[in-house]
Formats: structure tokens, C-alpha cells, sequence
């Protein structure tokens, strides 16, 4: 009972601003496929064509901008080495993905690629020792001018307690997984973090559907999107237990 009246208090449900995220269709890191690399400008169009929202990941750039990449450093999808931190934006924006003409997108390209077409998701990546909050300025001053519906969300709490303080007109969203916070401490935990993110949804591991705590948020407003969905085998699971679908592969294809 404590803990559901927490909830409500530091995490109201967001009422009718999120309805475009009920029944979304959600394209993660963009549609991708053999030939378009994920979170590439490529994947962006792709989706947005079809009507798909998408998913996206941001990273801290050393001057302090965003770029659109998911990984911290930058050898799986480049031929270049190193993080992503160390280097600034105009560098990252030259910078080729393997076997592809199309380099990393600021943020500010990708925003003005899409165009307000689809919704999006935009996960925005942290670590212990980063200056988050510079990466979350740089996102807030990205939607400042943007026009479509769109959404922040991060497995670190931090995030979203910082839009809710500095950007509360930026949709904010909690990233939770129960694979390795199982149990009551685990349940106790996800309230804490969602307590400090003040979110508005949550994207939740479909792994761990049907799940008790996602339920809960759930009955009381909270939109909860699900991700990824990769297996046919889950589609069921994932629609029955949640409000929109991250998916890739066949699913979202």
C-alpha cells in the first residue's frame, strides 16, 4: 500500500500525453536489415516511411553534443577505435559505419531527417563516471524546437529526474529489466528508480513479461512499452502485457 501511494505521488500517470505511444509499433535503433545499419540515417528513413515510430540511442560527445550511436566505443560498427566520449561531434559526424557510406548522425540531423513523421524514443545512454546531465542539456536543447511527438527515456533513473526538474515538457520514461534484481529487493528497487525518474512509462525487458510490477504501473496509467521483440514466439506475450512494441527482424518488417 506504501509503496503504491509513493508511486502515484512521485510518478503520476500521465493522463493523455502519451496516448500516441498506446498501440505503437517501434522500430529499435531504426529498421535495419542486411545493407542498413542500426540507428543509421538509412534505418531512420525506413522506418519512417512505413509509418513505423522509432528507437533510438544517444551518446555523450566530447564537446558536449549528442550523436546517435548505441555503443560506447566505436569498433563494432566502424573501423575506427575508441569511446564515442573522446571524441567531438563534427569528428563522429565524418566517421563511416563498416561497409556503408553513411556516417553517425548528430542528434540535430537525425531530428531534422525525421521531421515530426513519427513518434520517437530516444534512450539516452549513461555510465557511473559521465557527465549525464551534459548529455541530458544537450537532448532538452535538441526538442526545444522539434514539433512531433517524442520521448526520453534510460535505464538510469537520473535521466529522467533531471527532465522532470529542468525539461518537464519532455516526456520521460524509465528502462527496467529484471534479470539481475529478482525478488522483493529487486521489486523494492524498480519503485526507487522509478520514484527518482518521475516516469511517465516504462520500457520493460519482454523477458521478464508477464511481470507483477510492470502490471501494477500499468493498471494505474502508466503506458509500458516492450522491448525487443525479436522471436515470433513473443509477440503473444508482448502484446498482451504491454502498450507498445520496440521490435526488429520479421516482427516490425
Amino acid at each position: 500500500m506504501l509503496l503504491s501511494l509513493a508511486d502515484r505521488l512521485f510518478a503520476p500517470a500521465p493522463g493523455a500525453a502519451l496516448g500516441w505511444l498506446k498501440g505503437a509499433r517501434v522500430a529499435h535503433r531504426g529498421l535495419h536489415m542486411d545493407g542498413v545499419v542500426e540507428n543509421s540515417p538509412a534505418a531512420f528513413e525506413a522506418a519512417a516511411v512505413r509509418g513505423l515510430a522509432i528507437e533510438c540511442d544517444v551518446q555523450l560527445t566530447a564537446d558536449g553534443e549528442a550523436v546517435v550511436f548505441h555503443d560506447f566505443t566505436l569498433e563494432r560498427l566502424t573501423a575506427e577505435t575508441g569511446a564515442v566520449i573522446d571524441r567531438k561531434a563534427a569528428d563522429l559526424a565524418t566517421i563511416r559505419y563498416r561497409d556503408s557510406d553513411e556516417t553517425i548522425p548528430t542528434f540535430a540531423r537525425f531530428l531534422a531527417a525525421v521531421g515530426g513523421r513519427v513518434p520517437l524514443l530516444i534512450e539516452v545512454k549513461s555510465q557511473a563516471d559521465w557527465d549525464w546531465a551534459r548529455l541530458c542539456a544537450a537532448v532538452a536543447r535538441g526538442l526545444a524546437g522539434y514539433t512531433g511527438p517524442a520521448a526520453v527515456m534510460s535505464f538510469d533513473p537520473r535521466v529522467g529526474g533531471w527532465f522532470a526538474a529542468h525539461a518537464p515538457q519532455v516526456v520521460r520514461g524509465l528502462v527496467a529489466s529484471e534479470e539481475h534484481s529478482r525478488g522483493w529487493y529487486g521489486d523494492l528497487r524498480r519503485h526507487c528508480a522509478l520514484w527518482q525518474s518521475r516516469a511517465q512509462f516504462l520500457a520493460y525487458d519482454v523477458r521478464d513479461l508477464p511481470s507483477r510490477f510492470a502490471a501494477a504501473q500499468r493498471a494505474r496509467g502508466l503506458p509500458v512499452a516492450t522491448w525487443t521483440v525479436r522471436d515470433p514466439a513473443l509477440f503473444p506475450v508482448a502484446t498482451a502485457n504491454a502498450d507498445a512494441l520496440i521490435a526488429e527482424g520479421s516482427i516490425i518488417a
